[in-house]
């Protein structure tokens, strides 16, 4: 079953959750729940790690993603499928790993009370499987030398985008307008939220 899979990989990340003390364990999953029922737009990962580290838990980064992208494939996986939590424990002990029992248990308790609710907001979020803007900076500036601005010290502005994609990564995109093309861009943006409060 896709997302359910058994690699070197995914032992790795199996032993690092079975060294997870079951509360933390719990609260991590609540997290990425929480993500995918659409109430979070991205999993606070810095949150989670300040939580480890206050316990006195050593968990490198990349670790800690690797953690969090593996409940959230198997999840996923689990809603699409319609699984119960029954179902959803006996996947992971078939695809393999050395699944703690504590962490089985705590996967079965959370399933149980939020795998429906996973399911129907995927099933929602799939239709419109577009990522979703979490901030909006921006400043003025002049521009000393530019390939889109035909003369120097002419104004520009300069954007940063925080976007949470599909998977709640998130990414930034930054990019730079002449005013011309930024009032066109505004003018877009009032057009899109006139439109939205007619729906």
């Amino acid at each position: 079953m896709p997302g359910l899979e058994s690699t070197s990989g995914v032992g790795v990340t199996v032993e690092n959750i079975g060294r997870l003390p079951s509360d933390i364990f719990a609260e991590m999953c609540q997290q990425v729940l929480a993500h995918l029922q659409g109430q979070t737009s991205a999993v606070d990962l810095p949150k989670i790690s300040d939580t480890l580290q206050r316990n006195g838990i050593e968990l490198e980064w990349k670790a800690l993603q690797n953690i969090v992208r593996l409940l959230s494939n198997n999840f996923r996986t689990a809603a699409r499928s319609s699984l119960t939590a029954d179902q959803l424990v006996a996947r992971l002990v078939e695809g393999g790993g050395q699944w703690a029992k504590a962490a089985l248990q705590v996967l079965h308790q959370l399933w149980s009370e939020h795998g429906a609710l996973v399911h129907t907001y995927q099933e929602a979020h799939a239709m419109a499987s577009i990522g979703q803007l979490v901030d909006l900076q921006w400043k003025l500036g002049m521009a000393v030398s530019s390939d889109t601005c035909r003369s120097l010290n002419s104004p520009y502005v300069s954007l940063l985008l925080k976007v949470a994609d599909t998977a709640g990564e998130v990414t930034y995109k930054s990019f730079e307008m002449s005013i011309p093309q930024f009032q066109n861009f505004h003018q877009q943006f009032k057009e899109m939220a006139a439109a939205l409060e007619t729906v």
